[in-house]
């Protein structure tokens, strides 16, 4: 990870403006002018996907496609592949700290679908950079996209709905809904090409201010997915393409019944055989977005909770090996050396630990998880960090710091009384009564040896449970903060900024020679 920094965590979705939901136009390189004047180092998002199923990031329609809807208008406004009256939409706005996914999409896919149609007729140094980008991305846009417009066709259902002949992708039939559809699949296309020039040149600004991005790759995709439709013998499907094996956990601190994601899981023996192609595609496709991959749930590549396709609950799953050291050292030997933070939460063991330590991987703490024991080695707890760790106050699947500290028993599992001794415990330790918990907490992981400390947003705002991003086994609902005009103001940035220069995390600048 290098030397000791900070960071922020907000998903671009929750940036403030006028879309309705965030984007990656101004509202992102503002975001960026900010995270640089209070000297912080690293930009954390949520994979970046186009999503589906809940609104989830973690349910894509594609592991490899960006959300169209975070394209700014306003920037191909910019381009002339808009008209002002186009973006005259206040409605959009009211919606104020809170993304209402289906009306964004009602309004925005509209308007990339005309800015694509003027984009067909634009200049010829902008139809080559397109060509290129198609030619590059082909081995995964050219199934995206014609899966998008199979299912528009289809009227939104799961691929294993459609006609057989299409869900088995027998040659004729798809070469037949290219021709039929080939209207549709260009806007797919363009709009992808937006995204990514949007995303590259947002990238670029990082750079310049000494920001890293941190990605999320998540282990696994979802189902009704380009992939699974793309790639069916990599995963364990039944004859009538659905899962007959999904991921999930065991019981834990968030569900008493464990935690049932429905992701197909992976045929690893036929991965290996293919020298994990897909994981190599995946992670250069990361790796041209992001400076840091956040690999979500790593102790599934050491072993994974297996549950059957029509399981009611995560219950009854077992620990199935996983790839184990094979599929890394693939992806070293055609990748080089990964900056990869492995998140090694839940239910971790002995040889989950041995494996990231094998590649000197940096795993994850969460305060918030600190003090729900009174064991003092509990390796949560700021005084046991290692420095090779990246510590979180919390992630998205976690309330808030104001909101865990208000809310009593809330999400978890917890009873009264051991919520009540978990707060006295932080009291004690922290050295608070509890008034102005959340700059408690972020100046605790500041000030920890760790390495890497990132903050979620919602956090050095001190908002409540309102403001939370995720509650794992929620299907409904989720995802859905946005910033305010205005939120994110000076004060606040000269608090962070003093804070990373106390503690050593501010970058270091080099002083010209003498």
């Amino acid at each position: 990870m290098g030397p000791r920094t900070g960071g922020l965590l907000l998903h671009p979705t929750s940036l403030a403006g006028p879309e309705g939901i965030g984007t990656l136009g101004q509202e992102a390189r503002a975001f960026v002018e900010f995270l640089a004047g209070a000297k912080q180092g690293i930009w954390q998002v949520l994979p970046l996907g186009p999503t589906g199923y809940g609104d989830s990031p973690y349910q894509c329609f594609s592991a490899f496609a960006g959300n169209p809807l975070l394209v700014s208008l306003a920037e191909l406004l910019g381009k002339g592949l808009l008209h002002k009256a186009d973006l005259k939409r206040k409605d959009l706005a009211a919606h104020g700290n809170q993304v209402d996914f289906g009306a964004v999409q009602a309004h925005k896919l509209p308007l990339l679908a005309r800015a694509c149609a003027a984009f067909a007729a634009s200049s010829a140094g902008q139809r080559a950079a397109f060509d290129a980008f198609c030619a590059e991305e082909s081995h995964w846009l050219d199934d995206f996209a014609l899966f998008m417009a199979l299912k528009a066709e289809n009227g939104g259902k799961a691929w294993p709905e459609w006609p057989r002949a299409i869900a088995v992708r027998e040659p004729a039939a798809l070469e037949a809904a290219r021709l039929r559809l080939a209207a549709a699949i260009s806007i797919h296309k363009t709009t992808q090409f937006f995204f990514f020039e949007q995303w590259k040149a947002l990238h670029a600004l990082c750079r310049e201010r000494g920001i890293r991005l941190m990605g999320d790759l998540p282990i696994f995709v979802a189902h009704d997915s380009a992939d699974v439709w793309a790639h069916p013998e990599i995963f364990f499907l039944a004859s009538d393409g659905r899962p007959s094996f999904v991921a999930g956990v065991p019981p834990d601190y968030f569900s008493a019944t464990g935690q049932l994601w429905g992701n197909p899981l992976y045929r690893w023996d036929v991965l290996a055989r293919s020298g994990y192609r897909f994981w190599v595609d995946r992670f250069r496709g990361a790796l041209r977005l992001v400076d840091l991959v956040r690999l979500d749930h790593f102790r599934g590549f050491e072993a994974y909770w297996e549950v059957a396709g029509r399981a009611e609950n995560a219950m009854g799953g077992r620990w199935v090996p996983g790839p184990g050291p094979a599929l890394f050292d693939a992806l070293v030997a055609e990748l080089g050396p990964l900056p990869i933070v492995a998140e090694n939460l839940g239910v971790i063991t002995p040889e989950v630990e041995a494996l990231r330590e094998q590649y000197g991987y940096p795993g994850m703490a969460i305060l918030q998880f600190a003090f729900g024991s009174d064991d003092a080695a509990d390796s949560f707890k700021p005084h046991n960090y290692p420095r090779n760790v990246v510590v979180y106050t919390g992630t998205h699947d976690n309330d808030t710091l104001a909101g865990w500290w208000n809310a009593g028993v809330g999400d978890s599992t917890r009873s009264a009384d051991e919520v009540e001794a978990e707060h006295s415990l932080a009291r004690l330790y922290l050295g608070t009564d509890g008034s102005d918990i959340h700059w408690v907490c972020v100046r605790a992981v500041m000030a920890s040896v760790a390495d890497t400390a990132i903050v979620p947003v919602q956090d050095v705002l001190g908002l409540g449970s309102q403001a939370r991003m995720n509650l794992p086994g929620r299907a409904a609902g989720n995802w859905r903060f946005r910033l305010e005009d205005g939120q994110l103001g000076s004060e606040l940035q000269a608090r962070l900024r003093a804070m990373a220069e106390v503690y050593g995390r501010a970058p270091v600048v080099s002083k010209p020679a003498s």
